[in-house]
């Protein structure tokens, strides 16, 4: 008896070990009993009935031994996935009667995961990928699946030798239950650099056309800088069509990599060889347009730009017919969707391509013309409903234009109020048959308002500045206490104030512009106020004489309208400005009179294009250019004064003062009269002042931006007699942070030397400045924009238009990093170096280090 159980538990386990491995067994000799019960046996956790139930072993049932009842019991276990060990053995027989023990181990639960050999911040992602949490059964293919799914993840981002090993450690408590803690070591290795690209069976392009087209897969270079040699493998698998579509460019459709090949050079370098197919040499043939009738064959033909025996080429044929790389790229189905035909739909057809020679048949099917039938916002939370509106293109009723919608995108990024990145255009009930189309834009608001609160030492002592700016403000609620939340807000108008402060002076400023003034046109009025007092330096005290003071009071108040010619991207500003300069006992180097003062009655008018892009902290593409021009009356026309007489006097007394040989009182009587004189020449200020700069930005690939720019400004006098005012000059070099400018002077950048160091100590009256930057995003989320940069600048000043040459620059170059926060505004970090002399010694200024602070450039 005893030998006849043994081969039967060994015909069992043979059954359960072929059942485990998906295999069939013949049971011809097996004998029929009926099952007396079932017992279960070792290391589980669950009901002994549940398991039997589940079985599928019925007490009472007739079974065969060996046969598919207990081999079918074993898989409904097995396929459970609850546990590690199954097997069934036969107790004992009683004539006709089998008894069966299920004897079984539970899979072991995880209790903890500990990863080693990445970041903690990346550890919560890993378990969350692979699904490790507590409480999971522990499996071999849990295993083999996270090691295999981590090895393949990190290889894909270039760790091409990364190697996972996962252990599991038994955990021993009083529950007696099956628990094991894993560890996860994860060794990522170096990324691997690609050592060489090889290419077979190409004749018609060339290894070095092949390499080239493939952006992201670069081979070692070491002259490279912008492109690395790094394995990356979704930019590789993305560079295998590039190669493809580089043939399809030029005439061979039917090329393709019949095999590509990774080799290991070494734990640090890999090569890859692509086996290639080129196929046969296409030409176009007749292209004919089906289905078109908004259109004409020539006028479609306009925009395709393709002839009849021009090389075959599907990458262009695609983006003349729709490039899906630009929103409002001059194609042919821009051209319908811009003229109200949102259902069109246009699909090239190769009708032949006998003797390698390919005609087409462009099919169209236009589509009744669509209007917009709702127009709705959603997402301003604070901004009223009305700003928002009035930079709509798209209205209820008018006719649909996706050039309409791209510009409505852009204008409500370039608001400033919402998230650029987040602005979505959303169809809504589309109805072909009816011609209708709903619009909604969704928006998500960010924080306009911005607080500027910082000390700093400079001008001889300590700085505070207290700044508060209000972009989106409402006047209208000033009044109203429930608008405080906490300030008034959503009209879309602008308040700012600043107070900054030291010992030597004090600056007050006030500022307020509305943008669409009456509410029906984009016509923007803006006034600001503003009053500085300096204090001159005692040099015996080394603290402020305040019985010394020289006092900046002014206005302005402007307009300026956006323009519908040439077209409505350009803007005509006009503004009207009133100082006065006030000397009191200020006796300095800057200044030929010490009392008196000077006044300022200007007019500017300035027009300007700007077209960039939807995000005016990043923009991606576009240019912005302006050009004005400041103009004061031209008193010495009708106020009788002989300026040729003064000028004469005033070389005259100059004379005297050098001509060491008069005496001490003559040469103080000179400087005397040299300061009347001035006071006279600067009563009224008379000067025309022309400024010009313009930016492009170009996506050279995704979010890297290249970014040229070009400064002038010229400083003149009408009566060269009276000369170039000492007022309103320039003041080249540095951070381009004026602080406490005091005599209209304009500053600006040139990083890489000292502040304000490239003119001379009164200013300059011409500069010229070339800048070239190139930009990278780290983030665009609304909460913080941080992009880095590098630059190259050269610029200029001089005291005259006749010393003028823009090709003698001080050159430079560094890198920086810019970070704009809604509450803050821009800040920044520049590195520059200076390649030129500064003080004519020959030897270059070397490093700088710019901090930007509210700047957007």
């Amino acid at each position: 008896m005893k030998t006849y159980l043994k081969q039967c538990i060994a015909v069992l386990v043979i059954a359960f070990s072929f059942a485990l491995h998906g295999q069939d067994l013949q049971y011809d000799n097996g004998k029929k009993y009926t099952l007396g019960g079932v017992s279960v046996s070792g290391n589980t956790t669950f009901n002994e009935q549940t398991i039997v139930a589940y079985s599928g072993l019925r007490k009472g049932n007739e079974i065969t031994i060996p046969g598919e009842d207990i081999a079918n019991a074993i898989k409904k276990l097995w396929n459970s996935k609850l546990f590690s060990d199954i097997e069934v053995f036969l107790t004992n027989i009683e004539g006709n009667t089998a008894f069966l023990e299920i004897h079984l181990s539970d899979l072991p639960q995880l209790i903890d995961v500990k990863v080693t050999g990445v970041k903690k911040g990346k550890i919560e992602g890993i378990i969350k990928d692979n699904k490790l949490k507590k409480g999971t059964k522990v499996t071999e293919n849990l295993i083999t699946t996270t090691k295999n799914f981590l090895v393949k993840k990190y290889k894909k981002d270039g760790f091409y030798n990364a190697k996972v090993h996962i252990n599991t450690v038994e955990v021993k408590d009083s529950i007696e239950k099956a628990r094991v803690n894993m560890v996860v070591a994860i060794d990522k290795g170096e990324k691997v650099k690609i050592k060489d690209i090889t290419f077979d069976g190409n004749t018609a392009l060339k290894d070095k056309v092949l390499r080239k087209a493939m952006k992201s897969t670069k081979k070692i270079n070491r002259l490279r800088i912008l492109k690395r040699s790094k394995f990356i493998d979704s930019a590789y698998q993305a560079d295998l069509s590039s190669v493809v579509d580089k043939y399809a460019e030029n005439g061979y459709r039917d090329a393709r990599i019949i095999s590509d090949s990774i080799s290991v050079e070494g734990d640090k370098t890999i090569s890859i060889h692509l086996k290639l197919e080129e196929g046969e040499l296409y030409k176009f043939g007749d292209i004919k347009f089906i289905g078109n009738t908004v259109y004409t064959d020539q006028q479609l033909n306009r925009y395709l730009r393709i002839k009849k025996g021009e090389t075959y080429n599907g990458v262009l044929l695609e983006k003349r017919i729709q490039d899906n790389t630009k929103p409002d790229g001059d194609d042919i189905a821009n051209l319908y969707q811009n003229n109200g035909y949102l259902f069109s739909s246009i699909n090239p057809v190769e009708v032949s391509a006998d003797n390698n020679v390919i005609d087409m048949e462009i099919r169209i099917s236009e589509g009744k013309p669509a209007y917009f039938n709702d127009v709705s916002v959603t997402g301003n939370d604070k901004t009223n409903d009305h700003v928002i509106y009035r930079e709509l293109r798209t209205r209820p009723g008018q006719l649909y234009s996706k050039a309409n919608v791209v510009r409505t995108v852009r204008e409500l990024g370039q608001l400033g109020f919402f998230d650029a990145q987040e602005i979505s255009p959303n169809f809504n009930n589309p109805n072909p048959n009816e011609g209708t189309i709903d619009m909604e834009y969704s928006v998500k608001e960010t924080g306009s308002s911005q607080i500027e609160l910082q000390g700093g030492y400079g001008g001889g002592g300590f700085i505070g500045t207290l700044g508060l700016s209000f972009n989106n403000f409402s006047i209208k609620d000033l009044f109203n206490k429930d608008a405080y939340k906490p300030i008034p807000m959503g009209d879309g108008q602008k308040l700012a104030l600043r107070l900054q402060a030291s010992r030597f002076f004090q600056t007050y400023s006030f500022s307020f512009s509305e943008p669409w003034l009456g509410g029906k046109r984009p016509v923007q009025f803006s006034a600001s106020l503003s009053h500085t007092k300096q204090f001159l330096f005692n040099p015996l005290t080394r603290g402020a004489d305040k019985s010394k003071s020289f006092n900046i009071t002014g206005i302005t108040l402007g307009l300026a309208k956006r323009l519908s010619v040439p077209d409505d991207y350009f803007t005509l500003s006009q503004a009207l400005s009133y100082q006065v300069y006030d000397l009191n006992n200020y006796n300095t180097g800057l200044f030929t009179f010490g009392n008196g003062s000077a006044k300022n009655l200007s007019y500017t008018v300035g027009l300007s294009r700007n077209n960039t892009r939807v995000d005016p902290i990043y923009p991606t593409g576009g240019s912005n250019f302006s050009v004005t021009a400041k103009l004061s009356i031209p008193y010495s026309l009708f106020d009788g004064v002989d300026y040729s007489a003064l000028k004469q006097e005033r070389t005259d007394s100059q004379t005297i003062i050098n001509d060491t040989s008069n005496s001490e009182a003559d040469r103080i009587a000179a400087s005397e009269r040299i300061g009347q004189i001035d006071q006279e020449r600067f009563k009224w200020l008379e000067f025309y002042k022309v400024n010009f700069k313009a930016d492009w930005y170009t996506e050279l690939t995704k979010d890297l931006v290249l970014r040229p720019s070009v400064e002038f400004g010229f400083l003149g006098a009408y009566n060269n007699d009276r000369g170039v005012i000492p007022f309103e000059r320039f003041f080249l070099g540095g951070d381009g942070l004026g602080n406490f400018s005091l005599d209209g002077r304009q500053v600006v950048q040139l990083r890489g030397y000292p502040n304000q160091s490239l003119s001379s100590q009164d200013g300059s009256s011409v500069y010229n400045k070339f800048s070239l930057e190139l930009r990278y995003p780290v983030t665009l989320k609304a909460s913080a924009k941080i992009y880095a940069l590098g630059f190259m600048e050269g610029g200029a000043s001089y005291n005259s238009f006749r010393d003028f040459d823009p090709f003698t620059i001080k050159r430079s170059a560094g890198l920086g990093v810019r970070i704009f926060m809604p509450a803050f505004g821009l800040l920044g970090i520049d590195f520059g170096h200076g390649f030129d002399s500064i003080d004519g010694t020959g030897v270059k200024n070397g490093w700088e280090t710019h901090f930007i602070i509210g700047q957007q450039f």
